[in-house]
């Protein structure tokens, strides 16, 4: 009889086994929580805008941020349609849940987003602005599509048979005039004689609006449009005549009518300013130049179903100034000051 005291050799083969299993099970959980220990965290980023997401500029950011999103390598939430008078509380809210970044537009809320970094000196701002960097954390960025504008001028102005080109903008800030300067020159570099009707709308977000404004250009003899603002395409389309889109590519949807745009990405900015803040780097700066053609920020979009509509020798001069523009030997200048009407 055995000793009750003495185990069985299966006993303690048993014993063994669930000691193995139990040390397996334990090792298992270590490693589980040292892989979650060891993964990123995901950085909390909030987005402000005043318009809705599929408003051109807006989308831009909205893209980008989305796509780091996608990526795993944020959590994102946004408030859109929010209003000057609501901005400010709509900022603190964000600080206030603890989002690491904040970006939005401060045009018009310059004073108030401002005073609103100043409160939360741990958070970063990343904020469109036609203001300078302010210290520690409220950087400002801006569409500095200039150079691509350059370039759709510059088939603007071969494109169009009468040699009027109307110009329907949002509001004569220096982000628009900026890019409407540049047009121009562009324009006047292919045909000096060229005469220009700009009309500003006074709205980012007013489509009919912009339409008339487009309507009437057409009636004077413009034949080329820039559509600064969404409304100005379907003007051209329905009276057959040209458009040049801007910040986004609205070819898609107008195949007959947008000849080529001035493509805007925000990746490269929104890039830069998510890994100083997970860096812990993040300070006032400005984002400004990460729009440029040189890092990727803006670009001629692909001319797609206008490429063999337009003359060659009209494409090669463009690709030309494209390469001069990129290896440093031409500057499209910056003129920020509102542009006028030439047409007479």
């Amino acid at each position: 009889m055995k000793s009750l005291s003495t185990p069985s050799a299966g006993g303690i083969a048993r014993r063994g086994l669930l000691k193995l299993a139990a040390a397996a099970a334990a090792g298992a959980l270590l490693f589980s929580g040292a892989a979650q220990a060891q993964a990123p965290a995901k950085t909390r980023v909030a987005a402000i805008y005043t318009v809705p997401v599929e408003q051109q500029w807006v989308s831009r950011i909205h893209k980008a941020l989305t796509a780091a999103r996608d990526r795993g390598e944020i959590e994102y939430t946004f408030s859109e349609n929010v209003t000057n008078a609501d901005y400010e509380r709509v900022m603190r809210q964000y600080a206030e849940q603890g989002n690491k970044l904040v970006v939005g537009e401060a045009f018009a809320v310059e004073a108030a987003a401002r005073k609103v970094a100043k409160d939360y000196p741990q958070t970063a701002f990343l904020m469109g602005s036609s203001g300078k960097p302010q210290q520690p954390n409220f950087s400002v960025f801006d569409n500095y599509i200039q150079e691509p504008a350059y370039l759709t001028g510059m088939i603007a102005g071969g494109m169009s048979k009468t040699g009027k080109i109307g110009l329907v903008g949002g509001y004569p800030i220096p982000e628009v005039n900026r890019l409407m300067q540049a047009f121009i020159e562009g324009a006047k570099e292919v045909n000096p004689k060229a005469e220009f009707t700009v009309t500003f709308i006074g709205s980012w977000f007013d489509p009919p609006k912009a339409k008339e404004a487009a309507f009437a250009m057409i009636d004077k003899g413009a034949d080329v449009l820039y559509a600064e603002r969404f409304g100005v395409s379907d003007a051209a389309k329905e009276r057959g005549k040209l458009a040049i889109g801007n910040v986004i590519d609205t070819q898609p949807q107008y195949p007959e009518t947008v000849v080529a745009s001035a493509l805007w990405s925000m990746e490269p900015t929104i890039d830069e300013a998510l890994k100083q803040v997970k860096a812990g780097t993040f300070k006032a700066d400005d984002y400004g130049q990460y729009s440029l053609m040189k890092h990727k920020g803006s670009s001629l979009a692909p001319l797609g179903t206008f490429e063999s509509k337009i003359p060659a020798e009209l494409i090669a001069r463009v690709q030309a100034k494209q390469k001069a523009i990129l290896d440093g030997s031409f500057t499209v200048k910056v003129v920020d000051k509102e542009p006028k009407s030439s047409a007479r």
